[in-house]
């Protein structure tokens, strides 16, 4: 078997396990949705970018309620992030046109959750040879955008979205 490190991530990790207040209630307080990166607000959950994404386009669903354990969580609300993640692929199909996805919850700190108080689905598209020695060698990640651009991006989208729910 083959292992292949991340360092970059330790960093990160370790801030998580710090952090006091949660980012994704955080997020809900702010007014601005630009400046908190939520793209979409559905009945039971939202859409938002990651600060710390794999890649340009990376995705999380997360329920409004602050809720640590995904098998407790509601059928309504689940079903509905599961469209939520339906139409987050849609989207990022249309707009960066992916050759793949990653799609998944990590429930825990010991699975990898850097905010596992409050469950999240990500969304993470990938290209063929997006992987590159940078992270391993460089400890370092390189985007082809910031979050701005990715955010008014996806914005109109998400926006025609709920557009035509409401009609």
């Amino acid at each position: 078997m083959k292992y292949i490190a991340a360092p970059w991530r330790q960093t990160y990790v370790q801030k998580a396990l710090k952090m006091k207040k949660c980012v994704f209630c955080e997020a809900l307080k702010q007014k601005n949705e630009a400046d908190s990166l939520i793209l979409y607000r559905g009945q039971h959950n939202f859409v938002i970018l990651n600060r710390f994404p794999y890649t340009a386009g990376h995705l999380m669903i997360a329920p409004y309620r602050h809720l640590a354990d995904f098998e407790k969580a509601p059928e309504a609300l689940v079903t509905e992030a599961t469209a939520l993640v339906q139409l987050v692929i849609r989207i990022l199909k249309k707009c960066y046109k992916p050759h793949g996805f990653n799609v998944g919850l990590n429930l825990g700190h010991s699975a990898g959750a850097g905010v596992a108080g409050h469950f999240h689905i990500h969304v993470v598209p990938r290209w063929t040879g997006d992987a590159n020695f940078m992270p391993i060698v460089g400890e370092t990640r390189v985007f082809c955008e910031d979050l701005t651009t990715t955010y008014q991006k996806l914005k109109p989208y998400f926006d025609r979205e709920k557009e035509k729910q409401e009609k």
